[in-house]
């Protein structure tokens, strides 16, 4: 019944194929140099034919390829406009398609996970599916009770072609890395793989969403669709309608970007507050945008979709994030560094100057020095650019330092959103989502006068 496993080998060869490629541009690069063409023009044409076979490849597969072809997109933004330009719809497309399941697949999987009479679950089920991702695909229905449903379906075999693909990306893992400059690619990798258990289980995926569905019930910004039915294989939630964030990004009003960039950020942070959990997969295809805010049919919600991969945080992030943001915003150089060694950012055997480590820190926080900072693709790459350049001060230093791993997926979601609210040039005020949200931003004394105040 698999289509998956079926064609491994087919699948391995793709990927396979993919550093000989490489390796061929690369001695094409060096031969280029030879002749006289200037090494900044040979790398950036480089890097863009890389990354056109790159993407061409995970395009056309399913399971990790797909996995991390989205997880890769969402850094686009860091990319020279040069390279990234001529690619950039590819990139979107990874966010948005893959090719479908065969419709018998698809009746066999419902049969064997709903029962043969299936079919009358539902007053209406379309065939054609509606939306594809790494491990399943969504087919739109009506439910017995007459709401309107996205029905999730998992390829079989999809966990053996997730590990398969994510394995053999890992092996040429390094000569992925100047796609994305400043961007380690095998941790993103193996973080990935850590994932893939929970990202099979519609479960615990259910359990995630409808415990953020009943968090925003009533939220005047936020919409997280109901869980309707889960089963092995299969989950059924309300559906919602909607405009996906990648028309945003490539067609969207400036007033749009803004208030699809100030709810990405509000869901960011406030999420891991309300609910416990942080929603770990921020790429465009995961968010739509809605009429009818709080100001009316023409202000917009922001809804969010796909819960198969979260950051379990009983207590909301941590609040050492939000401390040494706010220390580092005050100049405390001292402070901050002390609280690095302490959470294991700098490990014991390495000693670094505490004014060196604000330098590298204060650019990459500027968006919370301000009221409000527009984020654009300029930004993004400038701040690439510096912790990626080996003569640069930012990149020695961040060589030394350590991301333990409670922080890493954290970080990758911290990253990727800000990646997102780069391709949507959007003007966001930041600093008031920290202030509200982020634990520690706030002095404790300073929230417990608040309080006080507040009560009365």
């Amino acid at each position: 019944m698999s289509d998956l496993p079926r064609k491994a080998v087919t699948r391995t060869a793709k990927l396979a194929a993919l550093p000989l490629g490489i390796a061929g541009r690369a001695t094409w690069g060096f031969g280029k140099r030879i002749v006289g063409e200037s090494a900044d023009l040979v790398g950036r044409e480089l890097q863009q034919r890389t990354a056109e076979q790159l993407f061409k490849v995970l395009g056309e597969l399913k399971g990790g390829a797909m996995k991390f072809g989205q997880a890769l997109s969402v850094f686009e933004s860091a990319l020279p406009e040069e390279v990234a330009g001529p690619y950039r719809a590819a990139l979107t497309k990874l966010q948005e398609a893959a090719p479908p399941m065969p419709t018998r697949t698809v009746h066999a999987v419902l049969a064997e996970r709903l029962g043969d009479g299936w079919h009358e679950l539902f007053l209406e089920f379309e065939d054609k599916p509606a939306a594809a991702a790494s491990i399943g695909q969504v087919h739109r229905g009506v439910w017995h009770d007459g709401r309107e449903v996205a029905v999730k379906v998992q390829y079989p075999g999809a966990g053996e072609a997730l590990l398969s693909d994510l394995n053999q990306l890992s092996r040429f893992s390094r000569l992925l890395g100047p796609l994305i400059p400043g961007m380690d690619i095998k941790p993103l990798i193996t973080e990935l793989k850590d994932r893939v258990s929970e990202e099979l289980d519609y479960g615990l995926e259910a359990q995630a969403q409808q415990a953020h569905a009943g968090e925003f019930t009533d939220d005047p910004d936020v919409v997280v669709p109901q869980v309707v039915h889960q089963s092995d294989q299969v989950l059924v939630t309300e559906w919602m309608d909607g405009i996906p964030l990648s028309e945003i990004i490539s067609d969207g009003t400036q007033e749009q970007r803004d208030r699809a960039g100030q709810l990405l950020a509000r869901f960011l942070f406030s999420g891991p507050a309300r609910t416990g959990l942080l929603h770990a997969d921020p790429h465009p295809g995961n968010f739509r945008l809605l009429p009818g805010g709080p100001e009316g049919e023409d202000d917009w919600r922001l809804g969010v979709l796909d819960f198969g991969t979260v950051d379990r945080l009983p207590g909301g992030l941590p609040a050492t994030i939000g401390e040494s943001l706010r220390m580092t915003l005050d100049g405390e150089a001292e402070a901050v560094y002390q609280l690095l060694c302490t959470e294991g950012f700098v490990k014991e055997t390495v000693e670094l100057d505490p004014d060196a480590v604000m330098d590298y820190l204060l650019p990459i926080i500027e968006p919370a020095q301000v009221e409000e900072f527009t984020f654009t693709r300029g930004w993004m790459r400038s701040q690439a650019a510096r912790v990626a350049d080996p003569r640069s001060p930012a990149y020695q230093l961040g060589k030394q330092l350590n991301l333990p791993p409670s922080y890493l997926l954290i970080h990758r979601v911290t990253l990727s959103t800000i990646g997102v609210l780069c391709q949507l040039g959007a003007t966001v005020r930041l600093r008031e989502e920290l202030e509200e949200w982020l634990p520690g931003f706030v002095p404790e004394d300073l929230v417990d006068g608040e309080e006080a105040v507040a009560e009365a």
